[in-house]
């Protein structure tokens, strides 16, 4: 159920070489007799993810060989490039229920099939140190490991349906955006990731790869984040009234990344890359602080970390920004690269800074951003508030 893509368009091969496809379009009842394992939102999102082919060349949950080389060195056990594992964890009071064939359920219904090869017990701690590099369960993806099963399955999973969720007009798979991407004549596209709401620095970043680049794969994750993130709906809602006012129609593409989030940091900065790849991008934007959480990660170890690779081995070019921001002297969004002014002059707004304005219902600088994705933004917050009373 993989097959070698035609490159219409020069647009960069998958990961390894093959999009990976494991959909069966199978009636669940044909399965009911299979012992049942529930997944978590981030098991969900990752059968997905390797069904559809974000996660090519994967065709399911990691082996031990597989895990123990992306802990050390990054790598898949035949050498490709690949820096977080992606593992279905059981309690171990229950490994012994699932030793051949196991059909996975996701909010009480059967999605999916795992074909059990292996089971083995993980070095939680070792871990977390290689992937979150740390073991305090205070990081939210430390805590999500820890909270999982004791043991890891492994084997080939099949998705028995694909379900376009929230989002379905801009749920694409990599086979589809392959062919979005031909069909406009892209032979470079730029991709962004996002769990955050769009801002002007964010626009800025866009612009920028725009005037280089033929088209703007915007690609924000929508599966799950921490609990005071803002949620994907009002993200998403915020993300179309932006392109609908300020991006040409026709170079830019809204698909969502049905991925859970993580919080690695520079690890996960390259996974987010490899998907973009199997997604049919040329580019990818990595700005500062991709992917990370606190402070436990330096602001500009996700562009970093690329370096362990050559450039081919990753197969997709990284577009590095520094941090950027709007000068009151510049009257511009600008970066240190081409600012003369002392941050005095600079507006710079926290996620945390946004969501007091937010919730006070106080206006936000339209320097900041534009002040229809603040509408959409405040108008979600009031809401909320009016729920909690």
């Amino acid at each position: 159920m993989a097959e070698k893509l035609t490159n219409v368009v020069n647009l960069p091969s998958p990961h390894g070489g093959t999009l990976v496809e494991r959909i069966l379009q199978a009636d669940p009842r044909e399965y009911e007799h299979l012992p049942a394992l529930e997944l978590d939102a981030q098991g969900y999102a990752d059968l997905e993810l390797i069904a559809t082919g974000v996660y090519s060349p994967l065709q399911g949950f990691m082996g031990e060989a597989d895990y123990r080389r992306v802990l050390e060195e990054m790598r898949l056990s035949g050498g490709l490039p690949w820096s977080i594992p992606i593992t279905l964890a059981v309690p171990r009071s229950q490994a012994v229920l699932y030793r051949r064939r196991v059909r996975l359920v996701w909010n009480g219904k059967t999605v999916g099939l795992l074909e059990v090869e292996e089971q083995y017990q993980p070095d939680k701690r070792q871990e977390a140190l290689a992937v979150y590099r740390t073991a305090n369960p205070a990081h939210p993806g430390v805590a999500a490991l820890l909270a999982r099963g004791e043991v890891y399955l492994a084997g080939g999973v099949y998705l028995l349906h694909l379900d376009r969720g929230p989002f379905p007009e801009h749920h694409y798979t990599p086979r589809e955006t392959r062919r979005i991407f031909a069909q406009r004549g892209w032979k470079t596209v730029v991709a962004f990731q996002t769990r955050n709401p769009i801002h002007r620095a964010h626009e800025y970043l866009h612009k920028v790869a725009l005037e280089q680049l033929d088209g703007l794969f915007l690609n924000p994750l929508v599966g799950a984040t921490k609990a005071d993130d803002v949620p994907a709906s009002v993200r998403m809602e915020a993300y179309k009234v932006l392109l609908e006012h300020y991006y040409p129609k026709e170079r830019v593409l809204l698909g969502v990344y049905p991925a859970a989030m993580r919080y690695a940091g520079p690890r996960e900065a390259v996974l987010h890359a490899i998907s973009r790849k199997n997604y049919g991008c040329t580019h990818f934007i990595v700005g500062r602080d991709h992917a990370g959480v606190g402070q436990y990660y330096g602001p500009y170890e996700a562009q970093e970390i690329f370096s362990a690779f050559r450039p081919e081995e990753i197969g997709i070019q990284i577009v590095k920004f520094e941090h950027s921001f709007y000068c009151r002297a510049c009257q511009a969004i600008v970066t240190p690269r081409t600012c003369p002014h002392d941050s005095q002059h600079h507006l710079v707004l926290s996620g945390t800074r946004v969501r007091e304005l937010l919730r006070a219902g106080a206006p936000l600088p339209a320097e900041f951003t534009r002040p229809e994705v603040a509408a959409v933004l405040r108008s979600a917050y009031q809401a909320k508030a009016v729920e909690h009373r």
